[in-house]
């Protein structure tokens, strides 16, 4: 491996309102080693690496890149220094060709003019070089989540990047894209090129991973060679305990329907048919999971059935209410939750407190409020419950979500939407971003809801997430179902990626047969 190509010694970041982020952290990096950088929530992780891209400046603690000391006061600064960041949600423009998004800021001029052939031509030389094949003419919003990754990672190479950060890189992955993500990432090591790689799949960690650098409250826990840890010590690492992840389900009989869609088709804006023939229902008491690749038509169904799009064509029913003519404040009181995929834009204000976040969707609740008077008594005693159940990381209810890690954020959303016991629950990427010990909490909850008649519908691009809690899986593949399992015993992530990449298909009479249970 050679010697440390960086090395970032008793690093620390303190913001205004006294919360230390990082803690007299270490981590140092070898030239041509992939490194697995891992945490739970909170750990310090993302600040540690925006000091590095240059968007956090340091309360104290050096640098030093290739032995010269260093410090970035922007990302530019840090992206000329050979330092490139693929981010867990991308930074593409839609509207462009993956040329045009390849070089945006460094465009080849022709007079006045982007000299769009020596843009293409560029694009090509560069992915032949990295064996990252995309089509520099193709519209980046026609392409699969997979290729966008690609051309993300070009971006940072073609920028110069020798050290490439890449936050949660195969949480959207179908395992097949997943495998070969890791072949390209080989390649790129095997070229001398230093990979930091951030995930909260242990499996994957150890699978691609040289070193492992481990992160708890803020400080570096210690930096092992990969082969001398198994899974289970590193998941004890992160929690700093012995932790068992498993679900204990029991068999049930499923009740009625609690949530039906019969022929649901979407037309977009562009008049592209997102969303073909859509049917299912999701009984009380069952785990209904929907498998995919993100942009498969999934977002767009959970649109319409949380009233963020109007249904064009079938019928939605929440326990046999036909909620086309719904408001979504009717929706409500048909006691439904709904987990969103994007926390941030969906799932909460972050200005606000806990509390608020935590009752925002009972105010009108005879238990909160008393003919317009807010009963803070029992607010401050449901809020302080969850704390406690959920195992949110705080220092009461009084604090503004915007402070809490990403895990405990998620946590305050769960509690919110599953606090009043639904009996129909929506769970859109449930656990994305978040650490093994918060996954297993929001887990536990889905399970235990299911078990007392809540009709869940889990919509997750985490195949183990899907196979551990689902009770039957349907699979989305350009917005329909192609697949539809009634029985997840005998099911594994390489037979469903087949599917969630179009390769294999049930036969549509099958599928239907089996919505409806004929």
């Amino acid at each position: 491996m050679g010697d440390y190509i960086l090395e970032m010694n008793n690093i620390a970041k303190v913001y205004g309102n006294g919360v230390v982020a990082n803690s007299d952290v270490s981590f140092n990096l070898k030239k041509g080693e992939i490194h697995a950088l891992v945490g739970e929530n909170g750990a310090g992780k993302s600040t540690l690496m925006k000091i590095l891209f240059g968007m956090e400046a340091p309360s104290r603690g050096s640098m030093s890149l290739k032995g010269k000391p260093v410090s970035f006061s922007s990302s530019k600064e840090a992206i000329g220094e050979g330092i490139g960041m693929v981010h867990q949600h991308f930074m593409l423009v839609e509207s462009f060709t993956v040329a045009q998004n390849i070089v945006l800021g460094m465009e080849p001029q022709k007079y006045m003019f982007v000299n769009k052939e020596q843009a293409e031509r560029f694009t090509d030389e560069i992915s032949q070089k990295y064996n990252l094949k995309v089509n520099p003419k193709e519209i980046t919003k026609n392409l699969p989540v997979g290729v966008k990754q690609k051309v993300e990672i070009l971006k940072a190479l073609a920028r110069g990047a020798e050290i490439l950060i890449l936050d949660e890189p195969t949480a959207v992955l179908a395992p097949q894209e997943t495998k070969q993500l890791f072949d390209e990432l080989e390649n790129l090591k095997q070229q001398g090129h230093t990979i930091v790689f951030i995930s909260h799949k242990i499996p994957e960690i150890k699978q691609i991973s040289d070193r492992i650098t481990v992160m708890r409250s803020g400080k570096t826990i210690g930096t092992y060679e990969c082969e001398t840890v198994t899974e289970q010590e590193i998941s004890n690492l992160i929690m700093g305990c012995e932790m068992d992840t498993s679900i204990t389900k029991e068999k049930r009989d499923f009740g009625k329907t609690y949530i039906h869609t019969e022929e649901i088709s979407y037309k977009d804006k562009s008049g592209v048919q997102v969303l073909k023939d859509i049917s299912f229902g999701v009984k009380s008491g069952m785990i209904f999971g929907i498998a995919g690749v993100q942009g498969n038509g999934q977002s767009e169904l959970v649109d319409l059935m949380t009233k963020r799009k109007s249904i064009q064509e079938g019928k939605i029913l929440f326990e046999g209410k036909n909620i086309e003519n719904l408001g979504v404040s009717d929706i409500r009181k048909t006691k439904f939750g709904y987990i969103p995929e994007d926390r941030l834009d969906q799932g909460v204000s972050v200005s606000e407190s806990i509390r608020e976040n935590m009752i925002s969707n009972r105010l009108s609740s005879r238990l909160f409020n008393n003919h317009g008077f807010l009963n803070f008594k029992n607010i401050h005693a449901f809020v302080e419950k969850n704390i406690k159940s959920y195992e949110i990381r705080c220092t009461g209810g009084h604090q503004p979500v915007g402070m809490l890690s990403g895990g405990n954020m998620q946590k305050v959303v769960v509690a919110r939407e599953c606090g009043d016991e639904p009996n129909i629950l929506i769970a859109e990427q449930p656990t994305r971003g978040v650490d093994i010990g918060a996954a297993h909490i929001i887990h536990k909850k889905i399970v235990e809801l299911s078990e007392k008649g809540c009709a869940v519908l889990l919509i997750s691009a985490d195949l183990s997430e899907v196979l551990k809690l689902s009770d039957v899986v349907a699979v989305m593949y350009e917005g329909e179902i192609v697949a539809y399992f009634d029985q997840t015993g005998g099911l594994d992530e390489e037979k469903l990626g087949l599917y969630m990449l179009g390769i294999k298909r049930h036969e549509a009479e099958q599928i239907r047969k089996a919505v409806n249970q004929e």
